[in-house]
């Protein structure tokens, strides 16, 4: 009873303000998710999924799954992407679809500042019908709505082989889904996102590697992460980090081969909710098409 009624909670929140960009937790390898110039900083074409699994214990708690695929183009000042990503919770469905498309200069080999665009649809699908109410017949849950706007973003990403920095606005346009009632109005707000992060280099096997991400929605809320990593012969990364003081990640990430990353999360919420909230859960797998090989290509990466 008590998982039903704070999900309902959650659920009528989210309806009634706004759909925010899900923030992920290993988002220092998955950066074309919050900003489209990071398309080709792999300098190879490079392809990454990601599965997240929000609150488990609690019933249509929020799921997001996203691809991502981006690389280089001959001429390597340009380089190009796609991302699709499913957000779901309950019986809201949300799904996007982007292009992208980034102009990188290079001061050196491995000193990059890239600019990048983006440009897609959003839709989303909300199924009022199937929602379990005591009152059947109350009109907010009668019709569903399905609806496509279109969305576009910009960002700014400047790496080096040992730290990184990126500023972006994945969402600027503020698509609203609206049915004519603030319980049935689901507005899609513009984050600006901040990231950085630097590699320490303790001794010959081991590197420490501390990173963060600040969000800003305007008047409504700040949220950051701020994350800390120890890598071990390049091969073994394992880290925290620390979310809004609501929420701890532990993470651990595995460079299998020069091609192939595999990376998982757990997030335990430190809040009430804790005490039926199960945790979330976080895999990543990413692969880089290493052919043909590359004279000066960084191996293995560090974001």
């Amino acid at each position: 009873m008590r998982s039903f009624i704070l999900i309902c909670g959650l659920l009528l929140s989210f309806l009634a303000y706004s759909q925010q960009q899900a923030t992920f937790s290993q988002y220092m390898f998955n950066g074309l998710a919050i900003n489209p110039a990071y398309a080709g900083s792999g300098d190879v074409l490079t392809a990454t999924a990601l599965v997240r699994y929000q609150s488990l214990g609690l019933e249509g708690a929020p799921n997001t799954q996203t691809f991502a695929i981006h690389s280089p183009l001959l001429n390597e000042n340009v380089a190009v992407g796609m991302l699709a990503v499913r957000d779901n919770i309950s019986i809201i469905n949300q799904y996007s679809l982007s292009g992208i498309y980034a102009y990188r200069i290079k001061f050196t080999e491995w000193t990059k500042l890239a600019f990048g665009i983006q440009a897609g649809f959003n839709s989303l699908d909300a199924q009022y019908s199937k929602a379990r109410i005591q009152n059947p017949n109350d009109p907010v849950f009668q019709e569903d709505v399905r609806s496509f706007r279109p969305n576009f973003g910009l960002g700014v990403y400047f790496n080096t082989q040992l730290y990184f920095i990126g500023l972006s606005i994945p969402q600027l346009a503020n698509n609203v889904f609206d049915r004519g009632t603030d319980l049935q109005t689901i507005k899609q707000e513009n984050p600006i996102i901040l990231t950085g992060g630097y590699v320490f280099r303790v001794n010959r096997l081991i590197n420490f590697k501390p990173s963060a991400l600040l969000k800003y929605v305007a008047n409504d809320f700040v949220e950051y992460n701020i994350n800390a990593q120890l890598s071990f012969d390049d091969v073994l990364w394992v880290g925290a980090s620390l979310k809004i003081l609501n929420a701890v990640d532990l993470m651990t990430e595995v460079q299998l081969t020069r091609q192939l990353r595999f990376g998982y999360a757990y997030t335990h919420t430190i809040n009430d909710l804790s005490v039926i909230d199960l945790g979330s859960h976080e895999v990543m797998v990413s692969y880089r098409f290493l052919y043909p090989p590359k004279e000066g290509l960084i191996s293995p990466r560090y974001f």
